[in-house]
């Protein structure tokens, strides 16, 4: 087996089983411990491997966020599958807010219901909604941020505080047992900020979302009201989610009352 097959094969193995030993890379691959550690070292320099006391493990940090619109394309069908069913729980005269999460997008969209007034810190969404003679927009202000097409900074902050809403609806980048997590401070702060202005707290999260850590904690579970989701998820997320009395949404299914 030459080098890069083996480093593929290596790297199928940590998916599956978390962690490999210099021990197993030679069992496996029947090579040497001197070749087993070239491997790890050639991981290490790819950037794909994080090196322990006698082995490797995956990195646990996910640092690769793509702009606007590569978000957009990214499981795309299931956000908009989760965002049909956030829409279905908006009743008329709901006051929301919505933040500048892609699948959020979806959930503005999908919009149904009368007399509804959004508050928001997404170009999108607000565009999108101006198409709805339903809905009055009240965009908030602040620095754009070209790339993920929002407003944020101090400004954003300060208008926040001037609404209430009956209902948040917020997307994330990451969820772990600890919750959930974003690439930047500015975005935590915006979302715990909206979070303290709502009666009730909706995070609309596809599948490929769970497992994944980020840089910077927004919140743990104990801030949510409601997670709707695509997929069933783990058993010990599904029991972390009844312990802080999440309730749980399957898009397209029934929710879930474990």
């Amino acid at each position: 087996m030459f080098q890069e097959e083996r480093l593929q094969a290596i790297l199928q193995y940590l998916t599956a089983n978390k962690r490999i030993t210099v021990d197993q890379i030679c069992e496996l691959y029947d090579v040497s411990r001197d070749t087993a550690r070239r491997d790890m070292v050639k991981l290490e320099e790819q950037g794909t491997i994080v090196r322990t006391r006698g082995g490797a493990i995956l990195p646990t940090l996910s640092k690769d966020i793509g702009n606007y619109e590569q978000r957009m394309q990214e499981a795309s069908t299931s956000k908009l599958t989760i965002g049909k069913t956030a829409a279905s729980l908006v009743q008329d005269g709901n006051y929301l807010m919505m933040d500048a999460s892609t699948t959020v997008l979806h959930a503005a969209a999908s919009l149904r219901s009368k007399h509804n007034v959004v508050v928001t810190n997404s170009i999108e969404t607000a565009a999108v909604l101006t198409r709805n003679e339903e809905i009055t927009i009240h965009m908030l202000g602040g620095v754009l941020d070209k790339k993920h097409h929002r407003v944020w900074g101090a400004k954003t902050l300060e208008m926040i505080h001037d609404y209430h809403v009956d209902k948040l609806f917020i997307g994330t980048c990451g969820i772990t047992e600890d919750g959930l997590s974003a690439p930047d401070e500015e975005d935590s702060y915006i979302v715990r900020t909206m979070m303290e202005h709502a009666d009730q707290v909706i995070v609309l999260a596809d599948h490929t979302k769970f497992g994944k850590r980020l840089f910077h904690r927004v919140v743990g579970f104990d801030r949510i009201d409601v997670l709707i989701t695509d997929q069933e998820v783990s058993s010990s997320m599904r029991e972390l989610l009844n312990v802080n009395e999440v309730k749980l949404v399957l898009a397209g299914g029934e929710d879930r009352h474990d």
